[in-house]
């Protein structure tokens, strides 16, 4: 039996488990799918056991997302731009990583039939999924990405990567027709203490965390009349693209799929 994880830390919150074990029963494949909470000096012994095939692929979360590239022979282009990987792939006798999270934001927006062509987007936070985040937006033709960080450094840091962005002190904020919340703030029910009263109407307020499905800053978005969305749909297109990637077939996507997401 093949294995297959998700690593990260924390990573009690991950549904990944209860979404690929499901596609892997759907399409009979002899395998299964772990969660596998780590620290900084285990992972690349943790890699190397990909590398051995004790365990066939991963998956890659929040700290982790810059800290395994230096273990891995190669990137995909989108991996190399945006130097973010969340999937592992064993190929031809080398590690091969992957950014699908710019596929799962990409189609998260398509669903929603908000078109950000010619928008301004405020981003919260400066790491893990924001790399990725930015490069989805820039191919959706958005006029300008404002980042706003508690640590204003690793803000500015992104510009190396991307040179069209713009950087915001923590707690001012700026005009926008859509605000993304890729803080961790909101995993375990803690608020945002920005105030968004006095930002005009029907903005679209994003996030990227799923579980739980409404965070106090789509609550506040929500009570002030602004459109809202959770990370759903971004999270299980981006395992849908991870799942293509390791098995060669497309899952199915339905309600079904969402419905196994429902946590809280």
């Amino acid at each position: 039996m093949k294995k297959f994880s998700v690593i990260g830390n924390p990573i009690n919150h991950s549904l990944s488990p209860r979404l690929q074990n499901t596609w892997l029963k759907e399409n009979n494949i002899d395998a299964k799918y772990v969660k596998i909470k780590l620290e900084d000096y285990e992972i690349k012994n943790f890699i190397q056991d990909i590398r051995n095939q004790k365990i066939t692929g991963c998956n890659v979360t929040v700290p982790f997302k810059k800290t395994v590239i230096p273990f891995l022979d190669q990137l995909s282009p989108e991996a190399e731009q945006t130097q973010s990987v969340n999937t592992i792939t064993f190929e031809n006798g080398e590690l091969v990583g992957h950014n699908t999270d710019i596929a799962g934001f990409d189609n998260a927006i398509k669903k929603l039939n908000f078109s950000l062509k010619g928008k301004k987007v405020l981003i919260l936070g400066a790491g893990g999924v924001v790399p990725s985040i930015i490069f989805a937006l820039n191919n959706m033709y958005v006029k300008d990405i404002t980042i706003s960080n508690r640590t204003r450094e690793k803000a500015e840091n992104l510009r190396f990567l991307f040179n069209n962005l713009k950087t915001l002190e923590w707690g001012k904020l700026t005009e926008f027709d859509m605000i993304i919340n890729a803080t961790s703030l909101g995993l375990n029910n803690e608020t945002i203490n920005l105030d968004f009263s006095s930002l005009g109407r029907d903005k679209l307020f994003y996030d990227v965390i799923y579980n739980p499905h409404e965070t106090h800053f789509l609550r506040m978005g929500k009570q002030l009349g602004h459109k809202t969305e959770n990370g759903k749909t971004m999270f299980v297109y981006q395992a849908l693209e991870a799942f293509k990637l390791w098995h060669k077939i497309e899952p199915k996507v339905n309600t079904e799929t969402f419905k196994l997401l429902n946590n809280d």
